[in-house]
């Protein structure tokens, strides 16, 4: 394992410890309606000192009497799959929230290949929304650029207002990490707050064919080439390896690039390095590596030939049946999780092959937005609050309802009759996954090892640093426009790594150097701050 940063060490001290009361707060919720009343939380608590999450009484306490407040709907964008029993769900979480805050959700589930597309549209068009999933990795830092999100933390703004119950839980340092320029334009959730790359493959499959030995073995996507030969030759109705846009060896969880905010825009260091010199990736010698072994798969047609346009999420193409493998960002019990939601259960293993990293892609990983064009921003924070406090609103829009989509003993849980029609897989992203319960399928400690997984990260140089586009926001949209010809058909190997050199080329003569030279000023300044 690598050696971590000085700057490194405070911040999994921070971590570590959100993550430990988190867990104590996750096994201290087993009530089973969750509405017992707790003391308000304090609003003066420290950051490596979080208070106690109110339940949804307590939460409800801190705004306006829901009697006072008039109705409205909510809206809530987030990727996935839109499942069959939706609208139950809706139903049953309406029914909760509205006694709080005289709200309803509409919630708005976007099939993963379309998400990024139809909310640039929408951003673009200024449509009325309320609350969107952001990350790092799908253009969060352009769209604050835009002027798409709300800033939260301004005194006596939204998230001081009414959101004192998410203060509680999320630690100054995590709030710290999600800012641009001192402001934070989402909240992030609550999860691992590391990453290490690597794959998820059929271990059914490869049981069967002798290949688990020399898939954990494997330390690099080269090693992976003779293994996926022979699931072609012996399997040939399956495709080896599925690769898209966004998820290949190239991607920044798997090649280890910091993109300084924005995996969208070029100019990145490297996260487990310690030269906080911005290049363009395309000039990191991994790059060129990674390019070569992709396209040697491609041309073997172990990969899917329609990589570089496919739409289909990694959990999309597993759910087919006909996959092998895919590459995928790492945590305890991923591959459990993913099996669950794939109906591949006891069929599915992970193996790590990078050292897992930390950076403010990680921080910024996952994030509630409240849009510029909300009608009721006010509402929509107080629904995000419910989110990191309420348990039974938490596993009701993540699992669906108790007794038909699971059943529950304690804290564990297993299928309900109708798992199937409601499994979107979207914990991750919405709100305080300490609050969840655990599956049968998965370790009944997987919070702790959420806990040692963060303690074991190496942190990126430019870990807290959040790029501001807004002083090259016309060269960023040239670059994206670029980076959107070339960028799918280089990192999935439909296109030969020739094309790098023009690939590079385009971008310098759209701006890359301006966009490079002030992401270097920004991060030294931001450096020079932290000395």
């Amino acid at each position: 394992m690598l050696r971590k940063s000085k700057l490194g060490k405070s911040w999994t001290l921070m971590l570590a410890t959100v993550l430990t009361l988190s867990i104590v707060l996750a096994g201290c919720g087993g009530n089973k309606n969750n509405n017992e009343s707790s003391s308000s939380p304090t609003t003066s608590a420290k950051a490596s000192e979080p208070s106690a999450p109110a339940e949804s009484s307590a939460a409800a306490s801190e705004t306006p009497k829901a009697s006072d407040l008039p109705e409205y709907e909510i809206s809530l964008y987030f990727p996935g799959t839109p499942p069959k029993d939706e609208k139950e769900i809706e139903a049953k979480i309406n029914e909760h929230i509205k006694p709080l805050i005289n709200a309803t959700v509409d919630i708005r589930m976007i099939d993963w290949g379309q998400y990024d597309q139809k909310m640039t549209l929408s951003v673009s068009g200024r449509e009325a929304m309320d609350i969107i999933f952001t990350a790092a990795w799908n253009g969060h830092a352009t769209n604050v650029a835009k002027g798409a999100y709300l800033p939260l933390n301004e005194p006596g703004g939204l998230l001081e207002t009414y959101g004192q119950g998410i203060k509680s839980v999320v630690s100054d340092a995590i709030l710290g990490g999600a800012q641009i320029k001192g402001k934070n334009y989402g909240v992030p959730a609550l999860k691992e707050m590391a990453e290490e790359g690597g794959i998820l493959y059929r271990s059914d499959i490869a049981d069967e064919l002798g290949l688990t030995e020399k898939i954990e073995a494997a330390k690099t996507p080269a090693d992976l080439v003779p293994i996926l030969e022979e699931v072609k030759a012996k399997k040939p109705q399956l495709i080896p390896l599925h690769l898209k846009d966004g998820e290949n060896f190239n991607s920044h969880y798997f090649a280890k690039y910091d993109y300084l905010g924005d995996t969208k825009l070029e100019g990145a260091v490297m996260k487990t390095g310690t030269d906080t010199k911005v290049v363009p990736a395309m000039e990191l010698p991994i790059y060129k590596e990674t390019l070569a072994v992709t396209r040697e798969l491609f041309t073997k047609k172990l990969v899917n030939q329609d990589a570089a346009t496919s739409q289909l999420s990694p959990q999309d193409a597993l759910k087919k049946g006909n996959v092998f493998m895919v590459v995928s960002p790492l945590k305890p019990g991923k591959d459990a999780e993913m099996a669950a939601s794939t109906g591949l259960i006891g069929k599915l293993k992970q193996h790590g092959m990078t050292a897992i990293t930390t950076s403010t892609g990680e921080t910024t990983g996952s994030m509630l937005a409240i849009s510029s064009t909300s009608k009721d921003p006010a509402r929509a924070m107080m629904f995000i609050n419910l989110l990191y406090t309420d348990k039974e609103l938490n596993n009701l829009i993540n699992f669906g309802v108790e007794g038909e989509h699971y059943i529950r003993n304690g804290e564990i849980i297993s299928d309900g009759p109708k798992k199937a029609d409601y499994s979107i897989g979207a914990a991750w992203m919405l709100g305080n996954q300490f609050l969840n319960y655990v599956w049968d399928t998965e370790s009944p400690d997987k919070w702790a090892q959420f806990k040692a997984f963060n303690e074991s990260t190496v942190n990126s140089p430019a870990l807290g640093f959040t790029f501001d586009s807004e002083p090259v926001k016309a060269q960023v949209t040239a670059l994206k426009n670029v980076q959107t010809e070339f960028a799918p058909g280089l990192d999935t190997g439909a296109v030969d790594p020739s094309k790098a050199d023009a690939y590079l080329a385009k971008l310098k003569k759209n701006g890359l150097d301006q966009v490079i030279a002030e992401k270097q000023k920004q991060l030294d300044e931001f450096l020079a701050s932290k000395k």
